[in-house]
């Protein structure tokens, strides 16, 4: 067990005072056998109720409501998180399910249909054709060996380019400019893993960076293994996700795990700037 402390600061600055409508925010750690909270702190400004519910996800969603309007909109959220390690892909995934192609089961179909529906399909034909250079249909694969390979063919495949702007790339764009964000290489991910008949689905959260970095905000994607659950694979940084992953939201798609989102109302050149600070520490 390792505990971190993830502090996420997010401001919006104005020229004038404006008025914000209800704010979305989600910034609170998925709970679970792997990972526990043991404190948390949420300051909003200007002052806001604060209203906790989970999606149909079981994500954590805070709805803000403001009572004033402002200039500046201060979001600061500090979480204590206690991490506890999984065991190995290969170790846990079901006998029937160890060598791909293979079928879920009959139980599990209704709940993961969803999540082998492709959320581009019109990109199909060109994500189909990428993965023809990684597996040809009828052959026999170790599970874990083809998600390794199809993780590291994604970073390989793609530079990194970091992007302010909201929202995702669609795959085709990814495919051809060549370059993507974390959360372009997530949504490709998944997206591949789907035509390939996995169940999958898009993560935002936070990663701990290496010795004298702060953290980041982050996404990559999991997939869904008979036996072992959702496990996640980042083809950002070309690993499995870890105890340096943490979790905040998943969804079908990208947009519905979004860390902050809202409106406010005002003069259209309101807006001046936005500050976002992430750090992930050890204690």
């Amino acid at each position: 067990m390792k505990r971190i402390r993830i502090t996420h600061s997010t401001e919006y600055h104005y020229h004038e005072p404006v008025r914000f409508l209800p704010h979305r925010a989600l910034v609170r750690p998925r709970e679970g056998h792997d990972v526990h909270i043991a404190s948390s702190r949420l300051a909003v400004e200007p002052g806001a109720d604060v209203r906790w519910y989970r999606d149909v996800y079981g994500n954590s969603i805070a709805v803000l409501t403001f009572h004033e309007p402002g200039s500046t909109f201060r979001l600061l959220s500090e979480v204590d998180v206690d991490l506890y390690e999984d065991g190995p892909i290969d170790c846990s995934v079901d006998p029937e399910a160890q060598w791909y192609p293979f079928h879920y089961d009959a139980a599990e179909q209704v709940e993961l249909v969803a999540y082998r529906l492709s959320s581009y399909p019109h990109d199909g034909a060109a994500v189909r054709r990428w993965l023809g250079d990684l597996y040809k249909p009828g052959r026999s694969v170790l599970t874990a060996e083809l998600l390794n390979a199809l993780n590291t063919r994604v970073h390989d495949s793609f530079r990194y380019v970091r992007r302010e702007e909201p929202g995702v790339q669609l795959p085709c764009q990814t495919l051809e400019w060549g370059t993507g964000s974390c959360r372009d290489y997530a949504v490709f991910m998944m997206e591949a893993a789907r035509h390939l008949g996995f169940a999958s689905r898009f993560v935002t959260g936070y990663i701990q960076m290496g010795e004298g970095q702060h953290g980041a905000t982050h996404a990559w994607t999991e997939i869904y293994l008979p036996g072992a659950g959702w496990r996640g694979f980042d083809p950002t940084n070309d690993k499995l996700a870890g105890s340096e992953h943490v979790s905040v939201a998943v969804s079908r798609d990208h947009d519905k795990a979004s860390p902050l989102s809202g409106s406010w109302i005002g003069p259209a050149g309101a807006f001046d700037r936005m500050d976002v600070s992430v750090q992930v520490v050890g204690m």
